[in-house]
C-alpha cells in the first residue's frame, strides 16, 4: 500500500484529519528552512486550500516547494484536498490545481478537519485506490 504526504497550517485541520485516518504519513513542514520529506514509495498528497476569492494562491508555497522536487512529483499518485465551503467555487480548489499541473486524479474533497463520514470514505477509497494501483503496476 502507498503512503500519505500532507501539509497542514497552524490551524491544524489537515493534521487532525490525517491523524484520525491512522495511516502512515509524512508532513511537509511549515518552516520553509526545514528539510522536506523524501518519500521513497508512491503516495497520495493531502492538502488544504489557500485561495482568495478568485482562486489565486490556492496551493501553499511549501506544497509548491515540495512538488518542485521531481522525485516527489514522480511518486505522487493522487491528491485529496480540503477547504471551507464558505468559499463557494474555490472550495478545495488546491486539489484541482495540483491535479492539472501534476496529472494526477483528485481522489476526494473534505471540509476543514473532515467528518467521520469523510474519514471512512477516505480510508475505503485509499484502500481501493492502492489495490488498483498495485494490481496494474508492471
Amino acid at each position: 500500500m502507498g503512503g500519505l504526504v500532507y501539509f497542514s497550517s497552524r490551524s491544524g485541520n489537515t493534521r487532525r484529519f490525517v491523524e484520525k485516518l491512522g495511516l502512515t504519513a509524512q508532513r511537509i513542514p511549515l518552516d520553509p528552512t526545514a528539510p522536506m520529506p523524501a518519500p521513497t514509495a508512491p503516495f497520495v498528497l493531502i492538502c488544504p486550500t489557500y485561495a482568495d476569492g478568485e482562486g489565486r494562491g490556492a496551493v501553499h508555497k511549501q506544497i509548491i516547494r515540495f512538488l518542485n522536487i521531481a522525485e516527489n512529483r514522480g511518486r505522487m499518485r493522487g491528491v485529496i484536498a480540503s477547504g471551507n465551503r464558505n468559499f463557494g467555487a474555490t472550495f478545495a480548489c488546491a486539489g484541482d490545481v495540483i491535479s492539472a499541473k501534476c496529472r494526477v486524479p483528485v481522489l476526494y474533497r473534505f471540509e476543514l478537519a473532515g467528518t467521520e463520514t469523510d474519514l471512512t470514505r477516505v480510508r475505503q477509497g485509499l484502500d481501493r485506490f492502492w489495490k488498483t494501483q498495485f494490481s496494474t503496476a508492471t
